[in-house]
């Protein structure tokens, strides 16, 4: 008789509190990390693969200032995860990824240290592809591919899709419109009071798209000057960052950073819908998700409403159209309209609906690529369908 192990008889994947960062991979089910370390150029940062069975991992490099390494571990494997699922749920052949740069992204960027980062990521040999994400910008992604070609998000005259924001509000706004579907029947957001966390470029695309349809913002942004120069660009309202969450309003809309969904906030929310372009919005995925259930308040899952962005770069990939992308990003709508169906039918919050639907693709495609083709046109193997990794 041959024994077979299973994730859960075997005993190497069991806990122990000798070995806390391999636990945590053990239970976010993540491929691989790499720890970066050049002290010439001063750079510090974590790469975080969780899962390449649809494809490469894609997913943006992070720029914050964090207080502890522990902090940046936390952020890059939550983030990794969520893109792997983002994938999954859009539809797109690629896995998950992601990386932080440990620095204040304000006072910290040369061009040496995105170069070595670049040298880091070409390492990999494409298991994972890098992109914009917060505290970063083009400038930053055309030094990074001055060492790599696993690079998306590089400017348009290099032949990339440059600022993938616009594409990744477009698909937010979508998003918002199949919530307030759901929850008044119409997808007009004219006349909706709607509270903006965070003044940044998603979000003042966002804006742009929801102030033209006629909605009433309410703006705040830890960066009083942004906030106050969107607001008077959309007609729009400030308010204090503090006082966001108690607004009695339609929707609140978070493009920040995450974790605001948690035990202090949730009770102060009065309104109907939260869709909005922050990643991992829920502090506590399953309970305070149940929690919004509970309250009766229509969630959209972050990495689904904000998935413009890597249909955007996924898009680069295959050789960019930016109609085309804008066209996939308002697919959205429909993503977001299926999940809250689901949510609704199964009784279960939203985030689990779109996890459940996300993990059955990943499981039907896994099981298609067991079975052996000599030179299947599959990007999660050879590339060959990615004009940008053809040499």
């Amino acid at each position: 008789m041959i024994n077979v192990l299973t994730k859960e008889s075997n005993p190497l994947n069991k806990e122990n509190k000798n070995f806390p960062i391999f636990n945590e991979l053990s239970n976010k089910e993540h491929e691989q990390v790499v720890i970066c370390s050049d002290p010439a150029t001063g750079l510090k940062a974590i790469i975080a693969i969780h899962n390449t069975t649809l494809g490469p991992a894609l997913g943006g490099t992070r720029m914050w200032d964090y207080e502890s390494e522990e902090a940046a571990m936390r952020d890059v494997l939550r983030l990794s995860r969520g893109m792997t699922y983002k994938s999954a749920i859009s539809g797109l052949n690629l896995g998950g990824g992601k990386a932080v740069i440990i620095g204040d992204p304000h006072t910290e960027k040369t061009e040496a240290l995105f170069r070595s980062f670049g040298r880091f990521v070409d390492g990999l040999g494409g298991r994972y592809i890098t992109a914009e994400d917060v505290g970063m910008t083009e400038k930053e992604m055309e030094w990074i591919y001055s060492e790599t070609k696993y690079v998306t998000g590089i400017p348009k005259a290099l032949g990339g899709s440059g600022n993938p924001s616009p594409v990744t509000a477009y698909g937010v706004y979508m998003g918002v419109k199949a919530c307030a579907n759901k929850a008044y029947g119409s997808d007009s957001l004219e006349g909706k009071k709607i509270a903006l966390q965070g003044a940044g470029n998603v979000a003042s695309y966002f804006a742009r798209h929801a102030a033209k349809e006629g909605a009433k913002l309410y703006i705040c942004d830890i960066y009083e000057d942004k906030a106050k120069e969107l607001v008077e660009e959309v007609g729009g309202e400030l308010v204090a960052p503090d006082s966001i969450y108690g607004l009695d309003v339609d929707i609140f809309t978070p493009c920040a950073l995450g974790g605001i969904i948690n035990d202090d906030t949730l009770d102060q929310f009065k309104c109907d819908i939260i869709a909005g372009g922050a990643n991992n919005v829920l502090d506590e995925e399953d309970k305070h998700g149940q929690m919004l259930l509970d309250k009766g308040i229509i969630y959209a899952p972050d990495y689904v409403i904000n998935a413009g962005g890597i249909i955007n770069i996924a898009s680069e990939l295959e050789g960019y159209n930016e109609e085309r992308a804008l066209q996939n990003a308002g697919n959205i709508y429909n993503t977001i309209t299926d999940i809250l169906n689901y949510s609704e039918e199964h009784g279960m919050p939203a985030h689990k609906a779109s996890n459940t639907l996300a993990e059955k693709r990943i499981e039907t495609i896994g099981n298609i690529k067991n079975k052996y083709s000599s030179k299947a046109n599959v990007s999660g193997r050879l590339g060959e369908v990615y004009k940008r990794f053809i040499d």
